[in-house]
């Protein structure tokens, strides 16, 4: 029987499911034990290139599961304070994972994404929309402040004013204005959305694995460090993309006038 989350890889792209569809993929009976233990093996296995995580039915992921707190039947925050906010703080590396794993990361959004489903989304390199997609906060409804990175990552990519709205307004925002601000990179249409999301996992799938490493790292410290050290990090990781079989590949494959086919080595 599928348990809350679901695993696949095929191509060299694991597609991670969120499975609850009956409360909208809320983020409650084992999903993120699940998750966090898929992300983490993931991210140093060599046979994945491309993580896409989406959910099953008719959207990406509500957020906490409220109906399981209101209802008494599991606390989202049980124990004491110091055990919950330690409790939280390791479920929210599923965040971390997806953001900082050394390999592209995509998020199919396929309906709403609220909450931490939302900040979940944002956590991804790059996210696919289908027309149906929408986004919230959702924790000024709720009286909770907000987890899983969501304001460093809306601060990031809609600028502090703007994230700083949507957190205080908790307004739902339709796919159209997802992408108009940046939130979402690719729109399509429903029923394409599955097809569009794989197709470019699988293109990065096939792509440069060790390049994507220092891709990504290099994005990391453009979002935190200085010039010098963003400089720092480009050197190292040219000059140890220059002695991998990829870029020997790329050169005869450019000298044939060929597209090169990456090992991933």
């Amino acid at each position: 029987m599928p348990g809350d989350l679901i695993v696949t890889e095929e191509a060299g792209v694991a597609l991670l499911t969120m499975n609850r569809p009956d409360s909208l993929n809320a983020l409650g009976g084992t999903m993120l034990e699940e998750m966090l233990a898929a992300l983490t093996r993931i991210a140093t296995d060599m046979s994945v290139g491309c993580v896409v995580l989406t959910g099953a039915g008719r959207g990406f992921s509500a957020g906490g599961d409220m109906k399981a707190r209101a209802t008494g039947e599991k606390p989202i925050l049980d124990g004491t304070r110091e055990q919950a906010q330690m409790s939280l703080r390791a479920r929210m590396e599923a965040s971390r994972l997806l953001h900082e794993m050394p390999k592209p990361t995509i998020a199919m959004v396929n309906g709403v994404a609220a909450g931490a489903g939302m900040s979940l989304m944002l956590a991804c390199d790059m996210r696919i929309g289908g027309n149906s997609a929408r986004m919230g906060t959702a924790f000024a409804r709720m009286g909770f402040s907000g987890d899983f990175g969501g304001h460093w990552f809306l601060n990031r990519l809609v600028g502090p004013a703007k994230a700083r709205e949507l957190y205080f307004t908790a307004e739902v925002i339709d796919s159209a204005e997802m992408l108009r601000l940046g939130l979402l990179n690719r729109l399509v249409e429903d029923a394409e959305l599955p097809a569009a999301t794989m197709a470019l996992a699988r293109q990065l799938a096939a792509g440069p694995r060790v390049a994507w490493h220092h891709m990504k790292r290099n994005m990391q410290v453009a979002e935190q460090g200085t010039l010098a050290e963003a400089l720092d990090v480009e050197a190292f990781g040219m000059t140890r993309c220059r002695d991998t079989e990829d870029h020997r590949e790329a050169l005869r494959a450019f000298a044939e006038k060929r597209p090169p086919v990456f090992s991933g080595k």
